[in-house]
């Protein structure tokens, strides 16, 4: 009887070890296909006016040759971040059915405030997505311009963020961008 018992246990942590595997494989391949710049801009809000600033803006188009997608700066690479992040999405998918964003007249209406509302996370995380491509730590400072390497000084000792100082670098900024009118 104890060797029925041992097998049956063992039988049930395989079964959730299998569900956990094929749960974590789901959760990642459906995260991966929400986060790529095609499902992005399937929303026309996001096709137009959004993605057509981004298409004229240094991170689509760059002597470099280096491109930065929508995925890049608005999605965590990482699956908690990932996740909570696509949950709190549910309120544009809400303002997209509702029609609140459904023309350029009125996303240009709601603009201040979806905007805040992503440079608000990102100051709460630090600037994590601009920061997987772009790192205090790693800048040349004696590389930039002059101008560039003082503001990049102060922001490192002020414990600044990149969003901080780099707002509009893809998008049109909200006509109160930086608070003039609060």
């Amino acid at each position: 009887m104890t060797n029925n018992r041992f097998g049956n246990a063992f039988l049930y942590i395989f079964l959730g070890l299998v569900a956990g595997i094929i749960l974590t494989l789901s959760l990642s391949f459906g995260a991966s296909t929400i986060s790529s710049e095609s499902f992005c801009i399937s929303c026309h809000e996001m096709a137009d006016p959004v993605y057509l600033e981004y298409k004229e803006s240094i991170h689509a188009t760059n002597s470099s040759g280096v491109k930065v997608t929508c995925p890049d700066c608005h999605v965590p690479k990482e699956l908690g971040p990932l996740l909570s992040r696509k949950f709190f999405a549910i309120k544009d998918i809400y303002h997209s059915i509702a029609g609140t964003i459904s023309t350029a007249e009125k996303f240009d209406q709601r603009r201040q405030e979806l905007a805040n509302r992503v440079w608000d996370y990102m100051r709460e995380n630090d600037s994590r997505e601009c920061r997987s491509c772009h790192d205090f730590g790693a800048m040349n400072l004696l590389e930039q311009e002059r101008i560039a390497q003082q503001k990049h000084q102060k922001a490192t000792e002020l414990g600044k963020t990149c969003i901080d100082c780099h707002k509009g670098v893809a998008h049109e900024l909200p006509d109160d961008a930086f608070g003039e009118n609060k």
